[in-house]
């Protein structure tokens, strides 16, 4: 009893003399994939929409498609696998708005940059000609470019505010507009003006060439959907025959099952990862 007390004690003091001498604790260390989900969210553009809303809704997804099945076709595995799907289903569905907001972008940067060519042939600089793009830019990029405006009014710190709407923006294309800017504004000279029109006929170039490309292995992305859609589609037919359906409770029908997702899973990975243009990182971010 008594090493017991003189153990409590000892802890005590070790404890009051870590917090009075001030010793740093360690770093609380984020989960993995709350850093991913909240950038996923932001490619996409949502900012209302938290990683915890976002889980939320996959859980909630699943199971309500999980029990709609289940209900129907009283078939175990066949409800876990539908459950399974519908629960990817709010992440694909934000993929595939993270891809069309990074096209849309593409198209009208380089309007925005020829708007900030102009801005500052005539005299502004270059915070005031960012800024102006909030009312007379290209309609995607006009909140992002408000922003900005209103935190250099507040701050006067061009550097983080260009930091903040690298964050705001989460396109790749965008960061390197920004570090180019951040570039032209710490070297200074008399040429921003050609590099700004040098930039806006890349970014042009650029994306036509991808563009064109994209239209032409289209219909591959297309193709590895439909045969990957096609053997649920049937299966989600066949639920509503019991005497058929039933046979996927047994250990023959569970095994049917997993090589079959197994298969689509895998054929569609190849075929989009074949088909489907590399899609550009965010390496300035």
């Amino acid at each position: 009893m008594g090493a017991f007390l003189g153990l409590t004690v000892g802890i005590g003091l070790l404890l009051m003399w870590q917090a009075a001498s001030g010793v740093p604790r360690p770093a609380r260390r984020e989960p993995f994939v709350v850093p991913r989900i909240e950038r996923l969210l932001r490619g996409a553009g949502i900012e209302t929409v938290t990683p915890l809303g976002l889980v939320s809704l996959c859980v909630i997804s699943g199971l309500l498609v999980g029990a709609t099945i289940l209900v129907v076709s009283r078939t175990p595995p066949v409800a876990v696998a539908f459950a399974v799907m519908a629960a990817y289903l709010p992440v694909a569905v934000i993929r595939g708005r993270v891809r069309r907001r990074r096209r849309e972008l593409a198209e009208v940067w380089p309007e925005a940059v020829d708007n900030l060519a102009s801005a500052v042939r005539a005299g502004l600089s270059l915070p005031e000609a960012l800024s102006q793009l909030g009312d007379r830019g290209p309609e995607p990029l006009r909140p992002a470019f408000t922003s900005f405006g209103r935190d250099y009014m507040a701050s006067g710190r061009f550097g983080a505010c260009l930091d903040r709407l690298k964050e705001r923006l989460a396109d790749p294309v965008g960061d390197r507009v920004v570090e180019a800017l951040r570039i032209a504004r710490d070297v200074g000279g008399g040429d921003l003006g050609r590099m700004l029109r040098s930039l806006s006929r890349f970014l042009r170039d650029d994306a036509r060439t991808r563009a064109e490309l994209e239209s032409r292995q289209a219909w591959v992305v297309n193709g590895a959907r439909l045969a990957a859609a096609s053997p649920w589609a049937v299966l989600l037919a066949l639920s509503l025959q019991s005497e058929v359906i039933g046979r996927y409770r047994s250990t023959a029908g569970i095994a049917v099952l997993c090589v079959g997702a197994a298969a689509c899973l895998v054929a569609y990975r190849m075929m989009v990862r074949l088909g489907r243009l590399p899609e550009e990182r965010r390496v300035l971010q």
